[in-house]
């Protein structure tokens, strides 16, 4: 099931995409597609397989069957290697469990994966993130003397900083108590508005969907159904 889009500004493709661990089938055949520019809702209850679908949509994970299209590239004919560059600079993703690096602080954490990706105002681009999230007066901080909100802050900083086409977020509120996790879904879509880049949030707060262009519902693996808000 997917909605009618204009087929010329389409950000991703999935069709038929299945996904099995062993004998296990998590995705059983989606289908999907993404408009640029467009805030989605990935809606469903733990073990609905969300977070599977958008790590094969990211290109975290690779689809058993079917195929994924990302930003007119398909995923299914590049190895890993192929596939890590295809996502830099033009992905970013923010989970549920921040992955920063301990031992570099806030102003490293964002800078350096622009730094790999060849910026060469890397640092500069990356104090001017963690300012726009309200984090300029803590740059210099490592994870561990940050709040999980501002940690958070962080994570979003480095998605965000290298201008990728594409958000991902998988439960970003997941680790914050609500008032924390309210105030950083303002700044993903502040920064999200910003950038004007296509938006796909992972949740199983109906609160949270609500604030997307559109919500696609999901169970057992499959998309049962999608709205509007």
């Amino acid at each position: 099931m997917h909605a009618t889009i204009d087929q010329t500004h389409i950000a991703i493709r999935a069709r038929n995409v299945t996904l099995s661990l062993g004998s296990v089938d998590i995705l059983k055949g989606i289908d999907l597609d993404i408009a640029a520019g467009e805030s989605l809702a990935i809606l469903g209850a733990s073990g609905s397989g969300k977070s599977s679908l958008m790590a094969v949509l990211s290109g975290l994970e690779r689809a058993s069957g079917g195929t994924v299209n990302v930003a007119g590239t398909d995923h299914g004919a590049l190895d890993e290697d192929a596939l890590a560059r295809a996502r830099r600079g033009r992905i970013g993703i923010v989970l549920q469990s921040f992955h920063l690096l301990p031992t570099m602080t806030a102003l490293e954490n964002v800078a350096v994966p622009l730094e790999l990706a060849g910026s060469a105002d890397a640092f500069a681009r990356a104090r001017a993130e963690l300012e726009a999230v309200g984090l300029g007066h803590r740059i210099d901080h490592y994870p561990a003397q940050l709040s999980g909100g501002e940690q958070q802050r962080v994570a979003i900083a480095r998605a965000v900083a290298p201008g990728p086409a594409i958000l991902f977020a998988d439960e970003p509120t997941g680790n914050l108590d609500a008032a924390t996790g309210a105030a950083v879904i303002e700044l993903l879509f502040a920064r999200r508005q910003a950038s004007g880049a296509t938006l796909l949030i992972i949740t199983h707060d109906p609160g949270l969907a609500e604030r997307c262009d559109r919500i696609v519902e999901m169970r057992d693996g499959q998309i049962v159904g999608e709205r509007r808000p």
